[in-house]
């Protein structure tokens, strides 16, 4: 079977933007045609104008398309990324979620294999509630989540999460962090496959 993975993701700074870009790599050299596509930004203009590090973040993703209820039909797995806030996905990732009734009326977004995975900015910023709490959102999908759990060495050697790839604010990408990542995509796109 073909898989077909949008890979979503927000990012104010860039770390979720890289995370996803290692992902898609890994996903695209395991066979999968991969959509990678960012959620909208919801804080003002003027805010985001304001931060440097943040407006040049979105000058250089401009061209990346934005994801839409069709991304997520036309696709059979899902990747998702998003920083931490207080324990929780960013609410730029919320928001597009909460777009997404129409589609899960349907049954468009249950049966498809699905993993996530966070930033933050300290080691013990909330990420493993990030993604325990959005696993709660796939489940009212329908969807099949694809945890990495422990099962590959590099797991442990990235940080040790077993429910998904988390990166620590202005941390190196290092080859163990890309290793655990590629690792998640790889295993998204296995699962996703044998589903069929």
């Amino acid at each position: 079977m073909s898989v077909k993975l949008a890979i979503l993701y927000y990012s104010t700074y860039g770390t979720n933007h890289q995370m996803a870009e290692i992902a898609a790599e890994a996903a695209r050299a395991a066979g999968a045609e991969v959509r990678l596509l960012k959620v909208p930004e919801t804080a003002p203009q003027a805010v985001v104008a304001g931060q440097d590090a943040w407006k040049a973040q979105a000058e250089k993703t401009a061209d990346v398309p934005h994801a839409t209820a069709a991304d997520m039909e036309w696709a059979n797995a899902y990747l998702i990324s998003a920083p931490t806030r207080f324990g929780g996905m960013a609410s730029q990732m919320r928001a597009f979620i909460d777009t997404l009734g129409g589609v899960w009326a349907k049954g468009g977004l249950a049966n498809k294999a699905i993993s996530a995975m966070t930033s933050a900015q300290n080691t013990h910023g909330g990420q493993e509630s990030t993604l325990l709490t959005f696993y709660n959102t796939a489940m009212h999908w329908g969807g099949i989540v694809v945890a990495p759990g422990f099962t590959d060495p590099s797991i442990f050697k990235a940080g040790g999460n077993p429910y998904g790839y988390s990166h620590t604010q202005g941390q190196p990408f290092s080859d163990d962090v890309k290793a655990a990542i590629g690792h998640q995509a790889r295993r998204l796109v296995d699962v996703a496959a044998k589903l069929g």
